[in-house]
Parts: C-alpha cells; structure tokens; sequence
C-alpha cells in the first residue's frame, strides 16, 4: 500500500524514482474503496488448473477481488467437463453484449503455439476481446501465446519458432527496478519457462511503445510493458504451481515424445528428485504489483473505464 507525501517534500520525488509508491494528500483525499473486478479469459486446455494458479497469485492481496471467469464463445474445451464451465465460465459473447466493465484482465496461453496467429480458430473474436480491452478493461495480462498475440495485434511483433522447447527454469534479469510492476524484486529472477516460441528483443526495440522489463540471456525477453495499450505481456510463467513442469515432463515421456529434462528445475537435475518452488515469492510480488497499480489508478466509478485518467 502507497505512503502518502506532501508532493513538495523531497523524499516524494526520491522514492518516486524508487518506485516506492507514493501517493499525495490530494490523490489520497479523492480515493474510494471498492471490491476490483478482475476476468480471467482461460483459453487453457486444462482450465481448472489454471484457474487456480491465477486466483491463488491474483487473490493474494489485502484487496477485495471480485473473480470472474470467461471463455471464447463458441470454442469447446475436451479437457474440462461441460457442467464446469456451464456453471461458472460465461462466453465473451455474453459479456461483451452486457456492456460491463473490467479493473483488470488476464488473458492465459493458449497449445497453439505453432499455428500462425491467424489460423487459430478462435481468432477473429480473440481479436474483438482485444479491441474491448480498450473501452472496457483499465489494465490487461497477457501471458505466453496470450501475451504474444496481444503485442502482435498492437504492434506487428513477430513470434519466432525455436528449433527446440525452451524448458526449465531460468534467470532472468531486472531491467527496470523502479517500475511499479517489480517493485521488490530481485536483481535477478528464477522464471519456470515452457515454450516453443520466442519474441526477440531486436524486434521490440523497433517497436518504442513496447518497454522490456524482464530478460533472460538464454531464453530472451520475459515481461513487456505496453502503456499506450495499458498492459503487460509476460512469456513465461510465474503463476505456475512447483508441480507443473514435472507434469508436463511425465506427460511427454508417458507418450514417448522427444522432451528433454527440464534446465535448472530439479535437483541435480535428476527426475526422481522432488522439484523446489523457487519461484512463489516473485509469482507474489508481480502479480501482487499489478493489483496495486490497478487499485491505484483505476475509475471508483466503472462506467468510467476507459476514459482517459486526468
């Protein structure tokens, strides 16, 4: 939670630009409370799983949160029974033609890495999803194929194939420790990562209104800032639980797919070793920013968002 400074004193400008959060008396003044709502557009295979990790990073909070979930219209999941996502998912065709309005959204992956953005099925809706994003949602996530087909939609960045999955976990480095988003955060981060694409960093500097945040030298650009659009885009994946990547690995090896161990995940990197969560605190703190800057900055009145803030 932000202290609140005469905007006059020095110590308000000093930790300012430490990404100390900060606030002025008249900020403060005018502040409501209210429960953030926050949609999650699960377009995960194995949609309860997902939806626990992100309730259990996003709730993480002293924050009401009000969770709602969503589902592309008319695409069926074979992973999770239909009375599941009957009874608690509603279509982003239902939700659109409702008019209501979202704090936050987080848009998950999606196993499509190795279509071309414009082959996927569900595309010209997921398309729609983002052009509401703007009038409808005041701050928007998008994670792995999630992130990358937003940034590619605004900006044109290209998704690369890589000649093999990027699997593991890997350090990552802080970029910009004075953005909101990393605020306590390590000089370097350990990031589960698990992917057959990649975006490159020479193609984000061609695009100025994207600001990298997190980097890996091994496994390239993790977290993106888009202001003009106001999201974030991460490749990799915090939220997931210290099980996932071991799933993943039994999965493929039960099916006899080529699938290397995962890098730096277990101990010794041996597969009959339990794997260690070294992860979670950082999982927490992105996330628990991301609610944060949310809350401060977002309309007490819903209607509101989309607006320009004054």
């Amino acid at each position: 939670m932000p202290i609140t400074l005469n905007e006059n004193l020095p110590a308000y400008r000093i930790l300012s630009d430490e990404g100390v959060m900060v606030m002025s008396p008249g900020r403060a003044a005018t502040q409501d409370i209210r429960p953030l709502r926050i949609g999650l557009l699960n377009l995960m295979p194995k949609k309860i799983q997902t939806e626990n990790q992100f309730a259990r990073v996003i709730g993480a909070t002293p924050l009401q949160i009000d969770f709602q979930l969503i589902r592309m219209s008319d695409h069926e999941s074979r992973n999770t029974a239909a009375d599941h996502l009957a009874s608690f998912y509603r279509p982003f065709r239902e939700v659109e033609a409702s008019g209501e309005k979202f704090d936050g959204l987080v848009i998950t992956g999606a196993p499509v890495e190795h279509l071309p953005f414009e082959e996927v099925t569900y595309w010209d809706e997921l398309t729609r999803v983002f052009a509401w994003t703007q009038s409808h949602v005041h701050s928007t996530f998008g994670v792995c194929w999630g992130g990358m087909a937003m940034a590619y939609h605004f900006h044109g960045l290209p998704k690369h194939m890589l000649g093999g999955k990027a699997f593991g976990c890997f350090r990552h480095q802080n970029l910009a420790p004075a953005s909101p988003y990393l605020r306590g955060f390590s000089d370097d981060v350990l990031v589960p990562v698990s992917r057959w694409t990649e975006v490159r960093q020479e193609d984000i500097d061609a695009r100025p209104r994207l600001r990298t945040l997190l980097a890996s030298a091994e496994v390239g650009p993790c977290l993106l800032e888009d202001t003009a659009h106001r999201a974030l885009y991460i490749f990799n994946h915090l939220e997931y639980d210290s099980t996932t990547l071991k799933e993943e690995y039994d999965r493929d090896v039960a099916a006899g797919k080529p699938i290397a161990v995962p890098a730096n995940y277990y101990p010794g990197d041996d597969p009959a070793r339990p794997p260690s969560n070294r992860w979670r605190s950082h999982a927490h703190l992105l996330y628990g920013n991301w609610i944060n800057e949310i809350y401060q900055t977002t309309w007490y009145d819903m209607s509101r968002i989309g607006e320009p803030q004054p």
